[in-house]
């Protein structure tokens, strides 16, 4: 179901094939969406559909080779320069030479923000991700679930309406996996931002989720949105819900008829 109002991102027939010395490899495939501002939509599927590769096209790191896509109705590449987002990767990708607030205010730094504004921001987002008083804290101080916070505030703190998450929480422990969820809804609920989130959790897609992104093996297509039934708020019980757990069995009864086998 495309947004009642001008989608923030919008992909019509997009297409990528990367040039390999094998030969041409298909890694989207006629991909149509459109995200309204505001949603919290995951992509999943197995590895190498594609969720990734759609997300790195939005942030202009890769270029398409058809099709039309556009975020906050420009191109990806003129979002980009006018920091339309902030990316959150797998790996927390913080510089261990740099205390916490210095690899938060490294971005504000290149961006040219005065001194006083980054303190401001910086002092904000560890508020934000509830890391008050470690700013001044190295990341090898830091446990893998607190260096993930630590990412996501870095690229919460120019204020981008954007937040691209791909598989932020995949390396980490189911315990430190559902308090960063449940604190991943609460800085969604308090910043409105729109979140484009990969993962290969199906529980994972359905608890965040406003909709579900289900794509398909190489070339990597979209076969199922799935519009969530679900409150906005959803405390981690939520799971054991009849509601829960039919959105969990359409996204893998998705994911089974794409990958053509039984998961």
């Amino acid at each position: 179901m495309a947004p009642a109002s001008a989608p923030v991102i919008e992909a019509r027939g997009l297409d990528l094939v990367f040039r390999t010395r094998d030969g041409p490899v298909h890694a989207l495939k006629a991909v149509d969406l459109a995200i309204g501002k505001g949603e919290f939509v995951s992509f999943i599927g197995p590895s190498g559909c594609g969720k990734t590769t759609f997300l790195r096209c939005v942030a202009a790191l890769e270029m398409p080779t058809g099709g039309v896509l556009t975020v906050n109705g420009m191109s990806p590449d003129a979002a980009r320069r006018a920091r339309a987002y902030g990316y959150v990767f797998q790996a927390a990708g913080l510089y261990p030479w740099r205390t916490i607030a210095g690899n938060i205010r490294l971005p504000l730094e290149i961006m040219g923000f005065p001194r006083a504004e980054q303190a401001e921001r910086v002092a904000r987002v560890l508020r934000l991700v509830e890391l008050e008083g470690f700013g001044g804290k190295f990341p090898w101080q830091l446990s893998g679930g607190m260096q993930q916070r630590a990412s996501i505030a870095r690229a919460l703190a120019f204020d981008a309406d954007i937040l691209l998450m791909d598989e932020p929480f995949g390396a980490l422990d189911e315990i430190v996996r559902d308090r960063l969820n449940e604190e991943l809804l609460r800085l969604w609920a308090a910043t409105g931002k729109t979140i484009l989130f990969v993962t290969h959790s199906i529980p994972e897609a359905v608890y965040l989720s406003t909709r579900i992104v289900v794509m398909s093996p190489r070339p990597g297509r979209i076969t199922d949105v799935i519009d969530s039934p679900l409150p906005r708020e959803r405390p981690l019980d939520i799971r054991d819900t009849p509601e829960f757990i039919a959105v969990a069995h359409r996204v893998r009864e998705g994911l089974r008829a794409g990958h053509g086998e039984v998961l």
